[in-house]
């Protein structure tokens, strides 16, 4: 039997999370995610119901999980074992990146995943192509995903060039409001009673979103980037002082995914303003000391300059 999945939708206090995931699914050409912060704010909970939700329009993106003790056979695929020794056979068995194709791979604790399989990861997503030379075997085969990391940096930190390379990054904060706090409670308890009829209770809005990504992904060749839209990126990355060149062309990606996503014919300053500190906050230098909150506040100062706040 299916392990009962919590349905998106029902998902609180996690507005930001949730938004960057429809992003990527929308728009795998986003670049991926990364979801750092506290321990228990529901970011394993909210990248599993996403496959689960996509599901109700027949969008099958898979969401596969990459175990942080997986071995490179486990994730690029190996020989055959069984088809070599009974019937002397080579033969490629897939591995989790042919499971993730066309959908979402997800790892855990990202930051404690060992470099050099972190780095391999990302060089596949954007190729886009596995290719195994191992035991005899050569394979080269499609791994079309979307690389989803999450984690807590008090655990260890995930090197610099390593961040950048995902599209977008998220806080995820424990969330103070008590009114939330017990409201996810309730949900919690509803769904641990009674997962079936919980999950039916969210089943037309899980549908619905479903329908307005499908919606999305359909006309996202559609949608204009106008050039006024392009100054506005580019003066608000040099003005957050952004390292490099990805941080605009992210905002573009994902600010016209956005415009998808909410039925407009062109990507506006609405649009820009609500993706830019998810695609600048891991991108920005930081003098020494410097924290979070106040990365926060330059990206904020940078879109209010550029005009992206309405």
């Amino acid at each position: 039997m299916e392990e009962a999945v919590f349905p998106f939708s029902a998902i609180l206090g996690q507005e930001e999370l949730k938004l960057a995931l429809l992003l990527n699914a929308v728009d795998p050409g986003v670049g991926g995610m990364l979801a750092l912060g506290d321990r228990g704010t529901a970011k394993s909970t909210t990248v599993r119901a996403l496959g689960q939700m996509l599901r109700f329009a027949g969008l099958e993106m898979p969401v596969v999980t990459l175990p942080l003790g997986a071995s490179d056979d486990r994730v690029l695929g190996s020989l055959d074992l069984e088809a070599a020794l009974v019937h002397g056979e080579k033969r490629f068995a897939p591995g989790l990146l042919a499971e993730a194709h066309g959908g979402f791979l997800y790892i855990d604790e990202v930051n404690l995943l060992d470099d050099y399989l972190v780095d391999l990861l990302l060089d596949v997503a954007a190729s886009g192509v596995n290719h195994v030379e191992r035991d005899g075997l050569s394979v080269t085969h499609p791994a079309r995903f979307v690389l989803v990391g999450s984690g807590n940096p008090e655990e260890g930190e995930l090197r610099p060039q390593l961040e950048d390379r995902f599209g977008l990054a998220v806080h995820v904060r424990t969330i103070r409001d008590p009114d939330i706090r017990r409201e996810i409670v309730r949900r919690r308890l509803a769904f641990g009673d009674d997962p079936v009829g919980f999950s039916g209770a969210w089943r037309a809005e899980d549908a619905a979103l479903a329908e307005r990504v499908c919606a999305a992904r359909e006309r996202l060749a559609e949608v204009d980037l106008p050039h006024r839209s392009v100054d506005q990126i580019v003066s608000l990355v040099i003005e957050a002082g952004t390292t490099g060149h990805r941080g605009e062309i992210v905002i573009a990606r994902a600010a016209r995914a956005h415009a998808a996503l909410a039925g407009r014919p062109a990507v506006g300053p609405a649009d820009i303003g609500a993706v830019a500190a998810m695609a600048l906050r891991h991108r920005c230098a930081r003098a020494p000391f410097e924290d979070d909150a106040s990365v926060a506040s330059r990206i904020a100062a940078a879109v209010e300059r550029a005009g992206c706040t309405g």
